[in-house]
């Protein structure tokens, strides 16, 4: 894969070398507009929006969201920025009659139409209120039609004016309108599923399509192909909806995979000789891949697209070689469908017949031989083949090329114009070079020459006699990684022989072996090139450390941070200790892998000396950590492992001690210029003491020759020592083993006590264990019972102290109640007193002017009247020795009961003062039915009063005969007033048999169960209380009033007498007075 960036490009080439595009992915180049600079946003890109086709296929226009529109000229391998909009662009259309034309929609809700040879611009039409979101142009090139979400146009393209416009209700949303290839039919998509078809001359419909029975597919996205024939719609469902559009029916739905749940686009893929009627069609959906399925066999053919970086929009040109995708990162990928399509354009595979062994193995069950159609290189999958015959799996997604292939791709293709300024600049604005191009800049950078001959030779000379045994030194997981190592370091020892001698070399080759494992001759030169320049004066005091470089380091480290250098030299910390183990790892020990290319990203960037000052300045950055360090070891420690040190602001203090270190102790002063590998032959590395490195390979090679001849004397020595000590061996063998069984016997009869007394004292320790769960187990179990039945006698108190309450709180209101009523009751028979007085002086006024006659009648109601009093007292009497009895019954009963109540539990004390507030509530209804009965019997005697007073007055007034009618008149009122008497006093015995029923119940229910009564029984005082105290006071009230009645008509009925004398009656009436 090739990449383009147009940034600051207004022409040029798309690809720098013919694309050859795998079948993996066949993607041919990815375009893309990043903005650079020195002040420029990291990641900052502007990216593409939309893409279209012009007829012939071979060129496409693109435009951007900053209104940017290129031409892109894939046969010419040309690009072009055409206009700048200065808009977002929403559609494209690039197939007009006039081929430099092509129109564009933009975010202003407008449609230009601009001319790519003279970039001008050509015409500007406005009509949309939204963003228009497609463009459909006519066969012949003259008409447009631009769809919008509330309304759709009609323009000619000659004249670039509007036509017809598509009016819709507002409830009804257009999906899309859009020609029909080759004809003039315009087929306009709604929201509602609804598709209509019109002649584009008359705008007459034509004919509409039924919307499919069930569920609402939600057309989004339609395509169709060059002949006009079919029409597939899809939506929000995985299904294609492929429309007859010559017979107006459904043809066919296929079904996407289960990962497909919406369809975004379709586009159909016009393949060479099929005439229009192209049977490809590629959906994209939710997910950002689009697929490309058969309508016919109904398989999936290919994808393209990743989840990693997914697809927006997608044109397909009309040739079907090409397919731009517009990706969700701002990039434009062109894709080749011929690569794509190699694997189904390919001929038959030659057939290739197994043949059977003797075993039966590779025939079927009739004995022939088994004939498989393959390639000669599949032949290793039949096996794999067959286990999964008659399963037909689809697998979508595009497979990636490993990542050696994109190095190797990334070196080969070097774009023209890099510069070391041009880096730099991107190195500051950034902080180090995109990672996808590192590699590649590094090559730039280092000027790697690529010997590939003189590489061959160092190679063929193997594996170094002081490299042969590294893995025993470094040991490392990755057998390929080891071997890379061995070769690298080899190749490094045969280029100069110091390289052999150099212990540290591995630790300095690691980290570029690892980055550039699958380029060997990179790794080399890279590491050679760093060796002859960012090394220099490494080698100068070999084998001790480079004590001119850790001086240099020093000095810097002094001018800048005297105290810390004070801080090392206090506690014996030298520049072997704090500098060079930084120099001789480069820094792979402290850093991770990022952070360590991005180090070496400024480094490779920079003069030599910029290894030092990184150094100083990593040492400047943990200046707070180092002086807390108080050990050596401790010091050691820090420089051999990772620390959380901010790389960026070390890069930032390197370039800082660059600029501000003085010239007489900068490291430059005392460094070459970078000075690259030379091409054809690698130079010469002599910088090292050569006497020094030639004794030590003499002194090897020596050493070599003794262990040589060593060997071969101690082979023969061995042979003979070997003879005498089978025999030894074979003497002392059974010995030995005798005492090793001997020895075994006894220390497995050891080991067997051993257990056996573990597993005793085992056994001892679980029981106590045990046990110890068990007590604690109880006390658990203790105390949450203690817990709840402190739990539960809180709340039984709770709820006693608020039932006290709440009849405590009922007493109070129902003795308020009560009060009120006795009051009331009381103000009642005043008035009721008041009156009958009143009355009774009226009375005794007329009584004065009474005659005989009413004097005698007085006497007689007298006599009737002390008759009843007589009998009424006599039934109180009776009643009241009733109750007397009773209570002496109740109280007995009650004193039983005070014996009991001690014992009684504080819940039976509720249920107890409920049954008291339900009795005393009782009594208190009788006794208000006493006084009601009372008020009552007080009204009809001043009703009688009042009667009689009214005739006194009508005596007065009739005559003499009426008085015997009168009195008749009178008798029939003692009579009925006899009767209600006697109607009383049943109420009242029928009162009273309830009221003992009540109290036998209560005594009888006291036997068994001990209740509260109307007495109360408290500790202080013996005496009972009783708890009817009203209704007696009720009582003998009412007995003095009656007594206070009786007394005045009695003292009335004497006046009367002695005023007037009786009246004297004739025989008949007489017998009347002593029968009455």
């Amino acid at each position: 894969m090739q990449t383009i960036d147009v940034n600051r490009k207004e022409s040029g080439k798309i690809w720098h070398r013919k694309p050859s595009p795998s079948s993996a992915d066949g993607l041919m180049v990815q375009i893309s507009h990043d903005v650079t600079g020195a002040f420029a946003p990291q990641g900052r890109r502007v990216r593409f929006l939309q893409v279209s086709f012009d007829v012939s296929g071979d060129r496409f226009v693109a435009g951007d969201h900053h209104g940017n529109i290129y031409v892109f000229d894939i046969g010419r391998n040309r690009f072009q920025l055409v206009q700048k909009a200065g808009s977002p662009c929403t559609s494209l259309a690039f197939s007009l009659r006039r081929k430099t034309e092509f129109l564009v929609a933009l975010s202003d809700y407008s449609l230009k139409c601009y001319d790519i040879e003279n970039k001008e611009l050509v015409a500007w039409m406005k009509g949309h209120a939204t963003a228009i979101h497609s463009i459909s142009i006519h066969a012949s090139g003259r008409y447009a039609l631009t769809t919008s979400s509330d309304t759709a146009l009609l323009w000619d393209l000659d004249t670039f004016t509007r036509k017809r416009k598509l009016n819709i209700k507002e409830d009804v949303g257009i999906a899309k309108v859009f020609f029909l290839p080759l004809s003039n039919t315009i087929i306009t998509c709604f929201r509602d599923d609804s598709i209509f078809a019109w002649e584009s001359d008359t705008l007459q419909c034509k004919y509409q399509l039924p919307i499919p029975p069930g569920e609402r597919p939600c057309y989004k996205a339609f395509a169709t192909p060059r002949d006009g024939r079919l029409l597939v719609a899809a939506g929000k469902s995985r299904f294609l909806h492929v429309w007859a559009l010559d017979t107006r029916t459904l043809l066919r739905i296929v079904e996407m995979p289960t990962k497909v749940r919406a369809v975004k686009q379709l586009e159909f893929l016009s393949e060479s000789f099929d005439g229009g009627s192209s049977k490809i069609v590629g959906a994209l959906s939710q997910d950002g891949i689009m697929r490309f399925i058969n309508l016919n066999t109904c398989k999936l053919l290919f994808d393209i697209g990743s989840l990693d970086d997914r697809i927006s929009s997608v044109a397909v040109s009309p040739t079907g070689r090409h397919v731009t995708a517009v990706v969700e990162s701002g990039c434009v990928n062109v894709y080749s469908i011929p690569a794509l399509m190699a694997d189904f354009n390919k001929p038959p595979p030659p057939l290739v017949k197994a043949i059977a062994n003797k075993s039966g193995a590779g025939k079927s069950l009739n004995g022939t031989s088994v004939l498989r159609s393959t390639t000669p290189g599949r032949l290793s999958q039949i096996e794999a083949d067959h286990k999964i015959a008659g399963s037909h799996t689809i697998k979508t997604g595009v497979k990636r090329r490993p990542g050696q292939d994109t190095e190797a791709e990334e070196f080969s293709s070097l774009p023209d114009g890099l510069n070391i300024s041009r880096l730099q600049a991107i190195l500051k604005g950034y902080g180090e070079y995109p990672a996808k191009y590192r590699m590649f800049i590094w090559r730039s950078i280092l000027r790697l020459p690529e010997n590939h001959a003189a590489f061959s030779s160092l190679i063929d000379k193997g594996t170094h006699l002081a490299w042969a045994k590294v893995h025993q030194t470094y040991p490392i997981k990755s057998r390929k990684l080891l071997r890379v190592l061995q070769r690298t370091l080899s190749c490094l020892a045969h280029w100069s022989a110091i390289f052999g001698e150099t212990d540290y070399l591995p630790l300095l080759a690691f980290p570029f072996v690892k980055l550039f494992q699958n380029n060997q001759l990179v790794c080399f030169e890279v590491i050679a090139t760093v060796l002859a320049n960012w090394c220099q004066l490494w080698f100068e005091f070999f084998p001790n450390p480079p004590i001119n470089a850790l001086s240099m380091v020093e000095n810097v480290l002094a001018y800048h941070d005297r105290k810390l250098l004070q801080h090392f030299v206090n506690y014996n910390v030298t520049s072997q200790i704090y500098a060079w183990p930084l120099l001789e790892t480069l820094f792979s020990e402290v850093v991770t892998r990022d952070e360590w290319l991005r180090m070496f990203d400024n480094i490779f960037s920079n003069h030599p000396a910029f290894l030092h000052l990184m150094v100083v300045a990593y040492l400047i950055s943990s200046r707070q950590a180092l002086l807390q360090c108080m050990n050596v070891d401790d010091f050691k420690y820090f420089f051999h492992h990772r620390n959380a040190v901010d790389i960026s602001g070390v890069i930032k203090e390197a370039y800082r001690l660059d600029e501000s270190t003085p010239d007489d102790i900068h490291p430059a002063r005392m460094l070459e210029e970078f000075q690259p590998l030379t091409r054809g032959q690698y130079p010469i590395f002599n910088k090292y003491p050569k006497f020094i490195v030639d004794y030590q390979a003499q002194e090897r090679e020596k050493i070599r020759r003794d262990e040589l001849d060593y060997l071969h004397q101690r082979h023969a020595t061995a042979e003979l020592q070997r003879a005498l000590d089978k025999r030894r061996n074979e003497e002392e063998a059974w010995y030995r083993q005798q005492e090793l069984l001997n020895d075994a016997e006894q220390q497995r009869r050891v080991l067997i006590m051993e257990e056996e007394q573990k597993l005793v004292d085992q056994r001892v320790r679980l029981q106590a264990m045990k046990r110890e769960l068990r007590a604690r187990e109880l006390q658990l179990l203790d105390g949450a019972r203690h817990r709840f039945l402190q739990h539960q006698t809180q709340i039984k108190g709770t709820e006693l102290s608020r039932l006290d309450e709440e009849i405590e709180r009922k007493r109070i209101l129902r003795e308020q109640e009560t009060q009120a009523a006795v009051e009331d009751v009381e103000i009642r028979r005043m008035e009721l007193q008041a009156q009958k007085e009143q009355l009774q002086q009226n009375l005794a006024r007329n009584s004065t002017r009474s005659t005989h006659q009413q004097q005698a009648d007085s006497e007689a109601h007298r006599r009737q009247q002390e008759l009843e009093e007589r009998m009424r007292k006599r039934a109180w009497d009776i009643e009241r020795n009733k109750e007397h009895e009773s209570r002496k019954m109740l109280q007995t009963q009650m004193a039983q009961l005070d014996q009991i109540k001690g014992d009684i539990e504080g819940n039976k004390d509720i249920e107890y003062r409920r049954r008291m507030d339900d009795l005393e509530t009782e009594l208190r209804n009788m006794e208000m039915g006493h006084l009601n009965e009372e008020n009552k019997r007080l009204e009809e005697e001043v009703q009688d009063v009042m009667a009689a007073v009214a005739d006194n007055k009508l005596d007065q007034v009739n005559k003499v005969e009426e008085e015997l009618n009168n009195l008749r008149t009178r008798s029939r009122s003692d009579e009925h007033r006899r009767g209600l008497a006697g109607l009383n006093q049943q109420t009242y015995a029928s009162f009273d048999t309830r009221r003992n029923q009540t109290t036998n119940a209560l005594s009888t229910q006291a036997r068994n169960k001990p209740i509260l009564n109307e007495f109360s029984s408290s500790d202080e005082d013996s005496v009972p209380i009783s708890l009817d105290r009203g209704r007696r006071t009720f009582e003998q009230r009412e007995r003095d009033l009656m007594k206070e009645v009786r007394d005045l008509r009695r003292k009335i009925a004497t006046e009367t007498r002695h005023l007037q004398p009786p009246i004297s009656y004739d025989d008949d009436d007489g017998d009347d007075d002593d029968a009455r």
